[in-house]
């Protein structure tokens, strides 16, 4: 199951020194707004540091992560006044449509060298223009449909006839700056919405990219409930905070640049260097990681001698759901699954044995919900 992540964000926000960050892609990063609609793509694995430790366990003939793609589409909010009332390009929307999550990347530090477009920084106002650019867009996806189903409805389908009052509705909330996720629809309407593939109906999470200096404390500030302070870095961080937490979605504080900078170091360098900011890991895997809590998944691991490997599922997912991730007749010839969390095995000192001994590998049927850090074995029969 592979995950796709859109990073969008005004120009100068810093998205694709993040991307850099996040991909060591070297992507061309502009020192002025750009127009191009080309995008940046890179699939990266994610980090886990269980699979380095089974792999000493297990001596696999190979280690398998789960990956992520992230793909770095231009500045938005650069169009022209005229152009924005047609929302975005049919090109850019094409390189985010079948993003599974959008990460909204603000900017928050102030640099002379690299001035914000609009002259000041100001999350709330740079949030809703981006939202405005995602909602018209939306619109004009609409429109067009509106106009097909119009044509179709004239033949006296019923069916085509419910579609266009559900898109004329639609219409109606987007134009009145609601966005997707602000309304609720009937399980048919969900259907229909499934294949106009709207970015205001895709999960969201914001990446605040601070400068080095201000990192720690706007770590601090999005894991708590301390106020908003006047002015500054950490007021930008405070309006992002409560944009998130009024949405349900996650957050998490980068610097963009320093991101960049690690990324040039050896990963020892890298690590000792974090540590003496008082950082526990690099904002890389944190955006990874926000995207994976957004999406509400969860990784499942397999160890043996041929390969060691991290799966993806939804989390609340059952033993048959993550056994046909790994093959569609494991899921269809299901019988159980032997199961014993990582954590469980790391406390016997790694030795299936001990495990074993001290009940912590247990026999699972189909109603087991798999649990993130779960290492499992299928049992299975398919019959002829």
């Amino acid at each position: 199951m592979g995950l796709t992540v859109g990073i969008i964000g005004l120009p100068q926000s810093g998205k694709t020194t993040l991307f850099n960050a996040l991909t060591r892609a070297g992507a061309q990063i502009s020192g002025y707004p750009t127009s191009t609609v080309q995008a940046n793509r890179a699939v990266v694995e994610v980090p886990d540091e269980r699979l380095a430790r089974l792999a000493e366990i297990f001596n696999p003939r190979k280690i398998v992560p789960t990956t992520v793609e992230f793909v770095d589409v231009a500045g938005l909010g650069q169009a022209s006044e005229d152009t924005k009332k047609q929302g975005l390009s049919a090109e850019f929307i094409g390189h985010i449509r079948n993003a599974d999550a959008l990460a909204v990347v603000v900017r928050c530090f102030s640099n002379p060298a690299a001035p914000h477009p609009a002259g000041s920084v100001d999350a709330e106002r740079d949030l809703n223009e981006l939202l405005t650019e995602l909602t018209l867009t939306d619109l004009a996806t609409v429109e067009k449909r509106v106009e097909s189903a119009g044509r179709k409805a004239k033949s006296g389908d019923k069916k085509v006839i419910e579609e266009l009052d559900f898109l004329k509705r639609l219409r109606d909330g987007l134009s009145e700056g609601k966005t997707v996720a602000d309304m609720s629809f009937s399980t048919p309407e969900q259907a229909v919405l499934r294949e106009l593939f709207l970015l205001t109906m895709k999960l969201r999470f914001y990446v605040v990219n601070v400068s080095e200096d201000a990192l720690a404390e706007a770590g601090t500030l999005l894991a708590g409930d301390a106020p908003a302070p006047e002015g500054g870095e950490l007021a930008c961080v405070a309006a992002v905070r409560a944009r998130a937490r009024a949405e349900g979605a996650e957050v998490v504080a980068v610097s963009a640049k320093l991101e960049a900078e690690l990324g040039e170091l050896p990963p020892e360098d890298a690590a000792e260097y974090l540590g003496a900011l008082g950082l526990p890991e690099l904002g890389a895997d944190r955006v990874v990681q926000a995207g994976y809590r957004a999406l509400n998944l969860i990784s499942f691991l397999t160890a043996g001698e041929d390969e060691v490997r991290a799966w993806t599922v939804t989390r609340g997912s059952k033993a048959p759901v993550a056994a046909g991730k790994i093959h569609t007749d494991f899921e269809r010839g299901f019988i159980r699954a032997e199961v014993v969390h990582y954590d469980d095995l790391m406390a016997d000192s790694g030795s299936m044995k001990t495990a074993r001994e001290h009940g912590h590998i247990r026999l699972e049927g189909k109603d087991y919900v798999v649990r993130d850090g779960d290492i499992i074995e299928f049992r299975f029969n398919v019959s002829r």
